[in-house]
């Protein structure tokens, strides 16, 4: 069999454990070997495939394994949940004071109470939710 079935062979081998463990690395190598595959095609030696392979899976793993560990420790800028409800605005439905009231927040009904004890807010007006303390929102 020729050199480069061996090294598609190796590339298809190395691709296994990258589905099944997650692990980018083996897709360097398999990439690596592939690269071997056509130096093989192109006539190399043995020497060149070896060095082609080591030479391709260093490189990417040099160079792409940080990008990848980069991306992956950042925290998604997205907010959800209660997080996504904080800083948004809300009208009064009831009159909310520090013992509390109801309010429309993001299409929903929620009960509330002012972040100021002395503050009060009437029906109509447009508050901003601070915090969401349990079920209850948090507005100013």
């Amino acid at each position: 069999m020729d050199p480069w079935v061996w090294w598609l062979i190796a590339a298809v081998g190395l691709g296994i454990p990258l589905v099944l463990t997650a692990m980018p690395e083996f897709g360097m190598f398999a990439v690596g070997a592939v690269a071997a595959a056509v130096v093989s095609v192109l006539g190399g030696g043995t020497t060149a495939q070896v060095l082609v392979f080591s030479g391709v899976s260093i490189a990417l793993i040099a160079v792409v394994r940080p990008i990848a560990a980069r991306h992956r420790s950042q925290r998604p800028q997205v907010a959800s949940g209660i997080e996504a409800l904080k800083g948004r605005q809300a009208i009064v439905l009831e009159r909310v004071d520090s013992q509390g009231g109801r309010i429309k927040l993001a299409g929903e009904i929620w009960s509330a109470r002012t972040f100021d004890a002395e503050q009060a807010y009437e029906a109509g007006q447009q508050v901003d939710v601070v915090d969401i303390d349990g079920a209850t929102a948090i507005v100013m």
